[in-house]
């Protein structure tokens, strides 16, 4: 096993990483000082796989188990499930020292997130992510929200959670699309801040797809290794945590007018790709890195082009991102691999021009 301390003052916590913890996860939460009670926050998907270990985790160190099941779906992060789960927690008496722990992908990770930081003023909040997508980015920072009016992520706060545990053997009943869509925030992560990690990836990525467990155990170690040195520096988002946004501007845009037909993971690579051709026509990156990058997104079996959406709803959903300040669309953009600025100098004409590539 594998630990990361995320340093945050009073909100500090531990990443725990390796093969085979949630069979271990009553152990480390009781070690924490959580007891009585816990509330599990999982899809039916998800715990018909893990719900009976974690249960029997729970149960075997003193812990009376309630698990609420929300509908798998990127359309249930929503205020209306989230008014659900505060009936729920109330039925089931979750007091205040209550730790909500949520089983599942990021969307389980959000909403759980988001109900643990609201209810009560607070509840502790413990992430089991199950996905890549999770381990590698999601259940790490503290972002928890829910989606609105078609535009993802408006409702949110910063909550940081008391522990997160990354079970790698659970990505191995992945189908190979959600592994696909958990590589993108993958490269996005080396692309930004790491020449020798992206190096690595373009080096081993058969043995990720293949589900080889101690590359997929390095490169969650390496990603939230390098989350949590930017989260530590900017935790609330207001400049350098901003580089983490590399990929989606675009990315969201294309998930909202696609109605999330599109998976986020595939969306931020079809983002990353039109961020790189920006960067390109701009002069700051060069034609090689912008292929080495393509290469690689096309290598994890993900986009590398536009879906046929219309470009001009895109645009218009971009002005609606979180990012957007004074009007203006910040956008990450590459000088090479391993470094990254944020600009709001990017013209709509270039982005409408790079779309239609």
């Amino acid at each position: 096993m594998r630990k990361i301390r995320v340093n945050l003052g009073r909100d500090s916590y531990d990443v725990l990483i390796g093969v085979g913890l949630l069979s271990l996860v009553g152990l480390f939460l009781k070690e924490k000082g959580y007891a009585d009670k816990a509330v599990v926050i999982t899809d039916p998907n998800v715990k018909s796989r893990y719900g009976e270990v974690l249960e029997r985790s729970l149960d075997k160190n003193g812990f009376n188990v309630t698990t609420l099941v929300v509908p798998a779906g990127e359309d249930q992060k929503s205020l209306d499930n989230a008014v659900q789960l505060y009936e729920q927690l109330t039925d089931a008496y979750a007091e205040r020292s209550t730790p909500i722990v949520a089983l599942g992908g990021g969307v389980i990770g959000d909403l759980a997130g988001f109900v643990a930081a609201t209810y009560l003023r607070g509840v502790p909040f413990v992430q089991l992510p199950t996905t890549l997508l999770a381990q590698v980015d999601s259940s790490v920072g503290g972002k928890v929200a829910v989606d609105h009016g078609r535009l993802k992520n408006k409702i949110g706060a910063f909550y940081q959670p008391k522990l997160v545990i990354a079970d790698i053997a659970a990505l191995k009943t992945l189908l190979a699309a959600e592994l696909a869509n958990g590589l993108a925030e993958v490269i996005k992560t080396a692309a930004i801040r790491s020449k020798e990690l992206f190096a690595y990836l373009e080096q081993n990525i058969e043995k990720m797809k293949a589900f080889n467990a101690d590359t997929l155990e390095e490169i969650v170690y390496q990603c939230v290794r390098i989350k949590a040195e930017i989260v530590e520096k900017d935790e609330r988002d207001t400049g350098l945590r901003n580089i983490l946004n590399y990929g989606h501007t675009i990315g969201h845009a294309i998930e909202s007018v696609s109605e999330f037909r599109i998976k986020h993971g595939e969306a931020v690579a079809v983002g990353m790709v039109v961020a790189a051709r920006i960067s390109n026509r701009m002069g700051l990156l060069s034609y090689s890195e912008v292929d080495r990058l393509i290469t690689l997104v096309e290598k994890a079996g993900l986009p590398a082009r536009i879906p046929d959406l219309d470009t001009s709803a895109i645009l218009k959903a971009m002005r609606h991102d979180k990012k957007v300040e004074s009007g203006q669309v910040r956008f990450v953009l590459l000088k090479e691999i391993g470094d990254v600025i944020v600009s709001d100098e990017v013209s709509p004409v270039l982005i409408a021009e790079v779309l239609a590539v």
